[in-house]
This record gives structure tokens, C-alpha cells and sequence, in this order.
């Protein structure tokens, strides 16, 4: 008769020789593990102004839409996240549907950025990039493609120059930030993010890397690596792990002044929902967001749970609104093998469908 956990000494020898062998075999395969750097796409500079520049996404076909689809991803993490390899790309995947598809790089904030307000972001960089957009199309407003907190900023630029979005999709977009659910939330609430930011100046992206792992702790510091030993004899496994591992760890400091003010009115404030969000001297109303609007969330997402994006329905005054939900967490949105079917073609045919 065994125990509870059917432990026997002839299984645990097994076991004990898998594991040896796996990892014997993963000296090998790190040993041949070739270049896994990220981006499958070429992409080309169009502008820039200071570190953040703006490039075209460069695909195997001539775009067949005539309207320019901008993407604002957050400034937490690097963008190329959306267009990681050639086999989970978002990006890849709105190329061969004909989308004409930008990016902005935000790049790494140094303490010369110290200063740099939401201001500068919302408007000086993605109203800059908009507008060269716009002059090269000949187009009177572009589509923009806001990603988490990308799509925060999408939002307000939207609200602030509604005649120059043709067309808005948020991804895993946070509008609510007061749900019960968000965690991050309730940790920052109660921050003095003043003193903080006098502290620190520019937050150190360690710091913040940190604060996102603990949030699962046991799934993001041991479940994923004890789980890597059952790759270690897969060279394009240990690939794709060590791909998204940079992904994950490469992330660049926040200017001090807009992460204070992005803290204090959309964490602490909830802005969206109970107003006082301004960027400049000008504040934002989200019922001035009038263009289409397609909104899409993860169901299983830690860090914007759907209830926090859904709010967005009530409170824009679009009467063009759609929602879509797909299954997943917040980076499997776009990277899953699921994600890779369905999202390309749910905003593609989205836009598509709105394109006159």
C-alpha cells in the first residue's frame, strides 16, 4: 500500500534518471541555442524626436489599406512584444491581412527625461507621430491601436483630438482602475508616490519588474522555471523561453514626472471613471471619444481584469462600440497560438468593415 501521493522507490529512481537526462541534455542545447533575439519583421524609421521615433512595419506584401494603423503599446515594457517572432506576431498577422501598420518606441527614459510630463507623451510624441501620419497618407485621421497603458494614452489623445482618429481598438486596456479584482491597484492606492518620485527620481525598471512578478508569485518565480526542465531537450523551446525571458527583463525606466501624474490620476484618482485626468491645461472627457470603437480584454488578465476594461462601454460616447473577448492572460493576448488565429482577423475585419 502506497501513500497519498503514490511515492514508490521505483518511481522516484525514474524519475530522478528523466530529470538527470533532461538536464545533460540541456547543457547541450545551450550550447547550440542560436540567436533568439526578437522581432520576425523588418521595420523602417519614418521620424523621431528625442528617443521616442516611430517606424514603419515592413511586410511581405504591398498594405492594401489606405488608412494608417498606429500602434501605442505602454511604456512599462518594450513594444516589440507584439511582433516577438515569426510564429507569434500580432503584427505579422495584421500584414497579411493588407494593414498598413506603424509602431512608436517610447526607448529607454534616462535621467535626462527626469521631467518628461504626460504632456510630452500624449501629445508631443503620439501627436507627432499621428500627424506624420497623417501628412504621408494624406489622411485627415488614422486608426490607432492602443495597447494597456498604450491604450490609456490612446484614449486620452483621442478624447483631446477626436477629428484626427479615424478609428480606435484598445487592447487589454485598463478604464477602470477601482475594481475590486485589480490588485495592482490596491497596492498603489494608498502609495505617496510624491515622495516616492522626489526619492527616485526616474523609477528603476528593477523595481517595477519586481512588483509585477509578485503579483504571481508562485506561476512567475518557480512554476515557469521548475517547468523548464521539461524543455531543456527542445532547442526552439528553450528558444522561445529564453525570447520572452528578455522580453520580460528588458524593460526601461519610467520618467519620474509622467509615472507621478499617470499614478496619481488614473491609479489613485480613477481618472477615467470620476473625471480630473489632464493632460496639459486641458482635461479629458471620454465622451468626446465619438469614432468607432473596438475594445478587446483577456479573460484570465492578472494585471487589467476584464471588468477594469469593460468600463470602457459606458463611458465613451461613441454609438459605434464593439467588445471582444478572448481567452487568455495578458501577453497570451498575443503571443498564444490562439491569439495568433483570432486577433489579427477580429480587428482586421473590424476596420475592414469601417473602412470609407
Amino acid at each position: 500500500m502506497h501513500g497519498p501521493l503514490s511515492i514508490t522507490p521505483d518511481r522516484l529512481a525514474n524519475e530522478s534518471m528523466r530529470v538527470q537526462h533532461k538536464l545533460a541534455a540541456g547543457l547541450q542545447t545551450l550550447r547550440e541555442v542560436g540567436d533568439y533575439d526578437y522581432g520576425a519583421t523588418g521595420k523602417e524609421e519614418i521620424w523621431r524626436d528625442g528617443k521616442t521615433v516611430l517606424y514603419r512595419y515592413v511586410g511581405a506584401k504591398t498594405p492594401t489599406a489606405k488608412v494608417p494603423l498606429l500602434v501605442c503599446y505602454a511604456l512599462v515594457n518594450r513594444p516589440y512584444m507584439v511582433d516577438l517572432q515569426s510564429d507569434r506576431s500580432l503584427v505579422r498577422g495584421l500584414l497579411e491581412r493588407g494593414e498598413d501598420v506603424y509602431i512608436i518606441d517610447w526607448g529607454y527614459p534616462d535621467r535626462s527625461d527626469r521631467y518628461l510630463t504626460l504632456e510630452d507623451y500624449i501629445e508631443r510624441f503620439l501627436g507627432g507621430a499621428v500627424d506624420v501620419l497623417r501628412r504621408r497618407s494624406g489622411r485627415e485621421a488614422v486608426n490607432l491601436l492602443g495597447i494597456c497603458q498604450g491604450g490609456a494614452f490612446s484614449l486620452c489623445y483621442a478624447a483631446l483630438h477626436p477629428d484626427k482618429v479615424k478609428n480606435l481598438v484598445t487592447m487589454v486596456t485598463p478604464v477602470d482602475f477601482h475594481t475590486e479584482d485589480n490588485m495592482l491597484s490596491n497596492w498603489t492606492r494608498e502609495l505617496d508616490v510624491d515622495l516616492f518620485v522626489d526619492t527616485l527620481g526616474n523609477v528603476p525598471a528593477d523595481m517595477m519588474n519586481f512588483c509585477y512578478l509578485t503579483l504571481k508569485p508562485w506561476r512567475l518565480f518557480v512554476q515557469k522555471y521548475v517547468g523548464l526542465v521539461d524543455i531543456l531537450d527542445d532547442r526552439k523551446a528553450m528558444e522561445d523561453f529564453l525570447r520572452m525571458e528578455k522580453w520580460i527583463f528588458d524593460s526601461p525606466d519610467q520618467a519620474g514626472e509622467a509615472f507621478r501624474q499617470f499614478i496619481k490620476q488614473f491609479y489613485q484618482g480613477n481618472g477615467f471613471i470620476n473625471g480630473g485626468i489632464t493632460i496639459g491645461e486641458r482635461e479629458v472627457d471620454l465622451g468626446f471619444v465619438d469614432m468607432p470603437v473596438l475594445n478587446i480584454y483577456a479573460e484570465q488578465d492578472h494585471l487589467v481584469p476584464p471588468d477594469a476594461s469593460r468600463a470602457l462601454k459606458d463611458v465613451v460616447g461613441s454609438d459605434d462600440y464593439s467588445e471582444v473577448s478572448f481567452r487568455g492572460g495578458h501577453i497570451g493576448i498575443y503571443v498564444s497560438g490562439r491569439a495568433q488565429k483570432e486577433v489579427p482577423t477580429a480587428i482586421h475585419d473590424w476596420l475592414a468593415a469601417r473602412a470609407r
